[in-house]
């Protein structure tokens, strides 16, 4: 490929780093399913504490290699962007433990959803953040849109009762029980099989692998109708935007591992997000009201870190007594 191909801007920035982050999300997809988790092996809360800290650290290292090409202001604001993903990553953690109780989803097969689960979130992110940056750059007053449904989303996370657990209320969930030939139980790792009827035409038949899939997809849908708009409210760089949202979910199958035994013990992690969305959005209005161009990067990442600190320290110190956790598997 010739320089210059590569010195193309696409959405703001040279093709070359875009081909440069493309190119380490593939090798940590690769290393991840071919290297890290091959087969169908339980994955433990240690390794899994491993594997997140090695997200984490890949992560942050993104932020330097961001710092170096563009500028401490952008660092900051792809560091705020990735602690926001991941902190909002932390509550799906709780939905898709949820869908893999409903399904009897053994552990050592739900590595194997998540994976492919991420790869789809891959996509689904792109398109709407491609779909986000469109609307911003003609219409910039749609980051007040977003902006007010931040400050909604949070006010209403406040007071609203937790997450639905009971699965067969989901509307997506009976609708594709309704219109999908779903198999009775599992087999092994496959999404799909073929089974014969009674009159002995085969027909394809989804298992109940597959259901978590769809509805895993379907979570992090939802969820990106909150964290999709919070990112465009602290940049509006799409580079920024995607690069900080895909680092922090390419850790999720390790984050889940590691917190789904222990979720309980975030009890309040909710309440100090709901206090992030509040405060994201609240920024921009203002911004946008009291002529301040635009709140620094550094004050965004120092909120951004006290708040899910303190959602983090009072969860601990409330469920301190809750500490001891029968069964974790430990390998």
């Amino acid at each position: 490929m010739e320089p210059s191909l590569l010195g193309t801007m696409f959405l703001g920035q040279p093709a070359w780093m875009w081909l440069t982050f493309l190119a380490a999300v593939v090798v940590l997809l690769v290393f991840d399913l071919g290297i890290l988790n091959r087969g169908n092996r339980e994955i433990g809360v240690r390794r899994s504490l491993s594997l997140s800290a090695m997200y984490i650290a890949l992560g942050v290292g993104f932020g330097g290699f961001v710092w170096w090409q563009l500028g401490q202001e952008r660092a900051l604001e792809y560091l705020t962007g990735f602690v926001v993903e991941k902190s909002l990553a932390m509550d799906n953690v709780f939905v898709i433990a949820m869908i893999f109780g409903a399904l009897a989803i053994p552990r050592a097969l739900q590595h194997r959803v998540l994976f492919w689960g991420i790869l789809g979130v891959i996509v689904l992110r792109g398109i709407m953040i491609g779909v986000g940056a469109t609307l911003v750059a003609r219409y910039e007053w749609i980051l007040l849109v977003f902006a007010a449904f931040l400050i909604f989303t949070g006010a209403r996370m406040l007071w609203s009762d937790d997450h639905e657990t009971d699965l067969s209320k989901n509307r997506v969930f009976n609708w594709l029980r309704r219109n999908l030939r779903i198999t009775n139980r599992l087999h092994g790792e496959r999404f799909f099989v073929r089974r014969a009827d009674r009159n002995g035409r085969r027909h394809l038949y989804a298992t109940p692998l597959f259901l978590a899939l769809a509805m895993v997809e379907v979570a992090d849908v939802i969820f990106a109708v909150d964290s999709v708009p919070a990112i465009f409210a602290i940049t509006t760089d799409p580079y920024i935007v995607y690069t900080s949202n895909i680092f922090a979910i390419l850790g999720l199958r390790a984050l889940y591992f590691a917190l789904a035994a222990i979720i309980h013990r975030f009890a309040y992690l909710k309440q100090a997000l709901a206090v992030l969305l509040v405060f994201i959005g609240g920024k921009v209005f203002v911004a946008e009201f009291m002529g301040i161009e635009k709140v620094p990067p550094v004050v965004s990442l120092g909120v951004t870190f006290v708040i899910l600190a303190a959602g983090v320290g009072y969860s601990l110190w409330r469920t301190r007594e809750d500490h001891a956790t029968p069964g974790v598997n430990k390998a």
